[in-house]
């Protein structure tokens, strides 16, 4: 699949201007623009006398870069408008506040109290603009003891007790391998954009404030590790691959990879059991529910694992999913994009960036029948939009220009 022009999506019509950086903010922007709202991405112009390369969200040159533009970049900005701005002028924030008038939505990632500094305070901004909802993301929130320590992702999945799960038991700590904190906040916001638009739309309500911290956003995808704390004093460790609790539901050792096996209901475990052999376990009145089989995990995970062992990986797989036993490879970006079933579903998208390169990038979540979300745009270059962005606005082209001889815009 590649880009489109139509926007038939089911946000199409939505002003969202983005001032946020990096990752949470950001995403949240693309998401609503996969599905067809209109993002104006605001970012800090290069400094005076640098090449335009030295300005722009710091995403730019973040990881691989073709043509000295991050291949992140290519997906985190696509269908997004980009102007360059400098919002820590007064000029800069007047043109800022020009552009939040006429949106329906404002995204910022910013430390809290920055917009504020900037009399860009939703008070202010809603004076003109009664309807605007506001997505303010942050490492602690906008009100606590924490608010203006400064939070990134990592710092996130730390205090909401998701990196004390990660890793070997009795190793460091380990992260996830993306930025899980960023995305997940991303998403609260995205949930919470949505559910503001619809209280404003369906009972009249005022725009609002949406409020996330990025360690709640990670905490509120801990499932029962509170609770379990509460009841029991229990402090959930670190467990590899296994899911504490649960059973049997590990990653184990083929004779040229590892496959994970997800055992954990009951008349599957009984399948489970009867195609590695060990029918006896299967009819074990003590492994009938999921309470005695996490009392004996390890004598199940070693039953498993010993007839993984000899076994090629491909051939467990096959031979499971006879049996309708879920179970899955450890996919690598290879094996995602040689996969049938991602192709056939859309998940790798064929993408062309200004510079005028093909590159494959994940596809769009979720699938909407009626009102798909598409790629409408390449990333933009910084400032691509500035001037068409102005014009809409208002600002005559003299103004625009004198803006640009000053350096506020690019």
């Amino acid at each position: 699949m590649t880009a489109s022009k139509d926007n038939t999506g089911a946000l199409a019509g939505l002003k969202v201007v983005e001032m946020g950086q990096l990752i949470a903010g950001p995403f949240c922007g693309k998401t609503l623009g996969e599905f067809g709202a209109e993002v104006v991405k605001i970012e800090p112009p290069a400094p005076p006398g640098q090449p335009r390369t030295r300005g722009g969200d710091p995403l730019r040159n973040w990881r691989m870069l073709q043509d000295g533009t991050s291949v992140w970049w290519q997906v985190q900005s696509r269908n997004k408008q980009s102007i360059a701005l400098d919002l820590r002028s007064p000029d800069g924030q007047d043109v800022a506040r020009r552009l939040i008038a006429e949106a329906d939505v404002l995204i910022e990632n910013f430390r809290p109290g920055t917009l504020e500094g900037w009399g860009m305070d939703y008070a202010t901004l809603s004076r003109s603009n009664p309807g605007l909802v506001m997505l303010r993301i942050s490492g602690y929130g906008q009100t606590g003891p924490y608010r203006d320590l400064p939070g990134f992702g990592a710092i996130g999945e730390a205090m909401g007790g998701l990196r004390h799960l990660t890793g070997e038991p009795g190793r460091v700590p380990v992260r996830v391998g993306v930025s899980i904190g960023d995305t997940l906040a991303a998403l609260h916001g995205t949930i919470g954009v949505l559910m503001a638009l619809y209280h404003r739309a369906v009972h009249g309500g005022p725009g609002q404030v949406i409020d996330v911290a990025l360690h709640e956003a990670v905490f509120n995808v801990t499932e029962s590790l509170l609770p379990e704390y509460s009841a029991f004093g229990a402090v959930r460790e670190a467990a590899g691959s296994a899911l504490p609790g649960i059973a049997p539901s590990n990653a184990y050792a083929c004779r040229d990879g590892y496959v994970l096996i997800a055992g954990n209901g009951d008349s599957i475990f009984r399948r489970l059991m009867d195609t590695i052999g060990r029918a006896d376990l299967g009819q074990d009145p003590g492994l009938a529910d999921n309470a005695g089989r996490v009392a004996r995990v390890d004598e199940l995970d070693a039953a498993i694992g010993a007839w993984t062992a000899t076994r090629p990986l491909d051939e467990v797989l096959a031979t499971l999913g006879e049996a309708r036993v879920p179970a899955g490879r450890v996919y690598t970006a290879r094996d995602i994009h040689d996969d049938p079933h991602y192709r056939a579903r859309d998940m790798v998208l064929t993408q062309r960036t200004r510079d005028g390169h093909d590159i494959a990038v994940p596809g769009i979540v979720p699938k909407l029948s009626a009102t798909p979300g598409t790629v409408r745009r390449a990333a933009p270059h910084l400032g691509d939009d500035t001037d068409a962005v102005l014009r809409g606005a208002g600002l005559s082209d003299t103004l625009i220009a004198t803006l640009r001889e000053r350096g506020i815009v690019q």
